[in-house]
């Protein structure tokens, strides 16, 4: 394995990370001096520590194993004109960038509070503090860049905004992916490119929507670009600040849910921003979940004027039905009660008021976004059932949501119905097809060992949880929800992790569990569990 390439390419990776939070600390700087806020400054202090030491690695890993021509013998030659990543290559990489990159990005919290001197000159306060413990921090950036949206913070209002930007930038940096805007700017990939962007790429079949894999990466991030420049325009124009606006729209896109209030999008209801705006706001946020969770390739298609295309698409069609039935179920039980919005007023559940809230919660679920605007945990239990089937539905492939997608969904119901069509057909050979396309035995024997997968570690984690933490000091669903939120990049999920609750309980094995959960999820189970085979690491 060409260990040298790999670790040049992640110290790249990194400088890029660093590139990214040198924006936010020239940003919070001007803030700082505009306003003089003491909290921003000791923010603005740990995105500095983080720069340097993340520059520092950086560079050190891509001097260190730059190609050395002078005095190697002609094998040592060869070897080295070959500096395209294989497979091994390309997943170790991937891996290790969201590994070590959640790392990096949880240094900025956990300087933030250790550098802060009012903290510090009051012992008791100084381990009160989520981001007190490395874990928490850990935990928080690995939810930003996995785009997960799980929290440890209690009060969200309490950070400074420098970091709460900087919390929804590794949104918006792992929503297509870090190795993708990798890919997209950096030429030098070569083969190696391609097979990077599919590991990291979402989805059970990538097809590059260009020939060049740096083309198709370039042409997915100016799409995702230009989602964000709209999403933010409408927010402002709505009623959110700037600041807010951004945060938001990063979040949405990502399908994250990261928000900068504790009540997250229930924090603008009609009493803070007037009905008229309080209601575009939601709209505004369902309308830009739906397209975040769309296989961004049907996007090219779309600007290339190949409408029928798109709207033949079997896994978008899909995705909108099951939007649509689930939003049916869920409004229908809400008409007639009294919904609590997350901010703790309530609202009637009137048939507008009824499809607000419950097509807000059904579309923040399936596309793994995680945004709340009511406490779906005090609904019926049919709702609730409903929001946790989606957890594992998840969004399209090719899009930024987690889940297992609906192609893989689709494909395993098409499956189920041949199977019990053989029973009392046994002589009948009928292929499988999706969209026309005849499904492969390989491809029906991955879906099928992906999806038992995604159980098997939904129900590890859920037992490791119970494990880890004291005896009746969570609830099974408790449990059971915040496996399946953090394995499928979700965000909340019932009980104590519920819309208007946090993480910030659990112990640090827990964390760790939960983190890694979130990797797994997000680049797919395989680059992760790869790093845990012998055979791997053995030289070929």
């Amino acid at each position: 394995m060409k260990i040298r390439l790999v670790l040049q390419q992640l110290g790249l990776v990194l400088l890029v990370m660093c590139l990214c939070m040198l924006m936010i600390t020239a940003w919070a700087t001007w803030q700082w001096y505009a306003a003089a806020q003491r909290d921003e400054y000791y923010a603005i202090l740990g995105l500095g520590g983080t720069i340097t030491i993340g520059a520092f690695v950086g560079l050190v890993l891509w001097f260190v194993s730059r190609r050395k021509l002078n005095g190697e013998n002609e094998s040592a030659l060869a070897h080295w004109e070959d500096d395209t990543l294989g497979r091994r290559e390309a997943l170790l990489l991937v891996a290790l960038t969201w590994l070590i990159g959640a790392a990096l990005s949880g240094l900025p919290y956990f300087f933030w509070w250790h550098f802060n001197a009012d903290h510090l000159l009051n012992p008791a306060t100084t381990s009160g503090h989520e981001f007190a413990s490395f874990a928490s921090c850990y935990f928080e950036a690995m939810s930003g860049l996995t785009t997960t949206g799980s929290t440890v913070l209690s009060d969200i209002t309490g950070i400074p905004r420098a970091l709460l930007l900087w919390r929804a930038m590794t949104h918006w940096l792992g929503g297509l992916g870090i190795v993708v805007l990798f890919v997209a700017v950096l030429p030098n990939l070569g083969v190696g490119g391609k097979r990077l962007f599919f590991v990291e790429a979402p989805g059970p079949q990538q097809q590059g929507v260009r020939p060049r894999i740096r083309e198709t990466a370039r042409i997915l991030w100016l799409i995702y670009l230009f989602f964000t420049i709209i999403q933010v325009l409408l927010y402002k124009y709505f009623g959110l600040t700037w600041f807010e606006a951004v945060c938001h729209t990063f979040a949405t896109l990502a399908t994250g849910g990261f928000s900068t209030h504790n009540a997250s999008i229930g924090y603008y209801n009609a009493q803070r921003i007037g009905v008229f705006d309080s209601w575009m706001v939601d709209w505004i946020t369902i309308l830009f979940m739906i397209l975040a969770g769309v296989n961004f390739g049907l996007y090219y298609h779309l600007a290339r004027r190949r409408f029928k295309v798109v709207w033949k698409d079997p896994e978008l069609r899909t995705y909108l039905a099951i939007i649509g039935v689930a939003t049916v179920i869920v409004s229908g039980y809400l008409i007639g009660s009294t919904i609590t919005v997350t901010d703790g007023s309530t609202v009637e559940g009137t048939v507008p008021e009824s499809v607000r809230y419950g097509m807000f919660q059904v579309v923040s679920i399936q596309t793994t976004t995680g945004f709340g605007t009511a406490d779906f945990n005090l609904w019926p239990f049919v709702p609730k059932m409903v929001l946790l089937l989606l957890m594992f539905v998840g969004a399209s492939a090719g899009s930024t949501g987690g889940g297992i997608k609906v192609i893989r969904i689709l494909i395993g119901f098409k499956i189920i119905i041949a199977e019990i069509e053989r029973i009392f057909r046994p002589n009948v050979v009928r292929p499988i097809r999706i969209g026309g396309s005849t499904i492969s035995a390989e491809l029906k024997q991955a879906v099928l060992v992906y999806i038992i997968g995604i159980f098997v570690l939904f129900g590890a984690g859920s037992i490791l949880l119970m494990i880890f933490e004291p005896e009746g000091s969570i609830s099974y669903a408790t449990a059971a929800t915040a496996s399946a939120a953090t394995l499928n990049n979700i965000g909340p999920g019932l009980d104590q992790v519920g819309a208007i609750e946090n993480y910030g309980f659990f112990s640090t094995p827990s964390k760790i569990v939960m983190s890694l959960l979130m990797a797994l999820g997000r680049l797919e189970v395989y680059a992760i569990l790869v790093l845990f085979t012998p055979s791997f690491w053995r030289s070929e």
